[in-house]
């Protein structure tokens, strides 16, 4: 019996209905410099062409798994990792892309940090022509990736790299109950197993198209996101957590604005509690990184017109520093609002 010996890397996939740009994204991985990998893909009762999509790629690293039933991508993931045989496991979704140096440059980073279980990069956004940067492009340093995960999920699935080890103790990989959030509840489990560090470069390419899961169903993961934050938040706000989270998941992390300045002061004096209780590990940072966040909602809340800087300025918690408010960028939206108040008088 001959042995085969594992790959260095699984990459985890599940497909549905991904034809029109599954065979892109797998090419991308193929395209990789660090050739010692595995594609595990669960397709999850795929209706158009991903099958014969994948049928036609001839290369022995691809694995395609089928899935009974249709049961989402928590689930499709968990059946591809219970198939995936690589010492690291790599997150990839159906419709996004790997520079060909991606695996080279997370492995590199593992060997180096010994204490990091999961290895995420920035991304770039593509939209048509568009190309957007990520909104967190220098967010890097371990301990401010921790801060950073009380408020809001800073990584993308697509860019993730885990240690093997850690990612097989997780029982299941990724939690169906968590459904449009499954990897922001993984990322705050797998901490359990060491931290989390980010490469200040896009590896990815993050494609946004009108059929992709943020777009159509956006209010269900901010209510997912919520769940993932409240139950982290249970020992700081009791009863209140979800109430508390809900915020922070649709003002802070999915930026819409809050709706008056009573929303917006509450915002503030959650991430005070947040700060006191969570904000050693990343002092600097998380001071400044919190007196930014509230500033943009509260700009977000003046472009609206809903209420005015004054409003605002009574709402302003201690830790947002004027300095970081006070911008032409405000007058801008002083401005907008303004226009916008005297259309809903009218």
């Amino acid at each position: 019996m001959t042995f085969v010996a594992p790959p260095t890397i699984s990459v985890v996939m599940a497909a549905y209905n991904g034809a029109a740009f599954l065979r892109e994204t797998i090419d991308s991985v193929l395209a990789q410099t660090m050739p010692d990998f595995e594609i595990v893909v669960a397709d999850d009762c795929s209706t158009d062409d991903t099958l014969a999509v994948l049928a036609a790629i001839d290369d022995p690293r691809l694995r395609v798994i089928s899935c009974p039933r249709n049961g989402g991508p928590a689930v499709a993931r968990s059946i591809a990792m219970a198939h995936a045989r690589g010492r690291y496991i790599a997150g990839l979704d159906q419709d996004d892309l790997c520079r060909p140096d991606r695996f080279a440059r997370q492995l590199a980073y593992l060997d180096t940090h010994p204490d990091v279980v999961l290895v995420a990069s920035t991304i770039e956004m593509i939209a048509g022509r568009t190309v957007r940067r990520d909104p967190y492009p220098d967010l890097v340093d371990p301990a401010e990736i921790d801060w950073t995960m009380w408020l809001l999920n800073p990584l993308g699935w697509s860019t993730v790299l885990i240690r093997g080890e850690a990612a097989r103790a997780l029982d299941p990989f990724e939690r169906d109950a968590y459904r449009y959030a499954e990897d922001f509840d993984l990322y705050a489990r797998i901490r359990a197993f060491g931290r989390i560090g980010r490469i200040a470069e896009p590896l990815v390419r993050y494609r946004i198209h009108a059929g992709g899961a943020s777009q159509a169903f956006e209010d269900r993961m901010i209510n997912a996101a919520a769940r993932v934050l409240a139950d982290r938040y249970t020992g700081n706000f009791g009863d209140g957590a979800m109430a508390a989270a809900l915020l922070m998941s649709r003002h802070a992390a999915s930026g819409y604005a809050p709706p008056d300045a009573k929303t917006l002061a509450r915002c503030g004096e959650i991430i005070a509690v947040l700060l006191a209780a969570h904000g050693d590990a990343a002092p600097g940072f998380a001071a400044s990184s919190a007196s930014t966040l509230w500033w943009r909602m509260a700009r977000a809340g003046l472009r609206t017109g809903r209420y005015g800087v004054s409003a605002a300025l009574r709402a302003r918690p201690r830790f947002a520093a004027p300095r970081d408010g006070l911008s032409a960028a405000m007058l801008r939206d002083l401005l907008i609002g303004a226009v916008r108040r005297s259309g809903l008088r009218g």
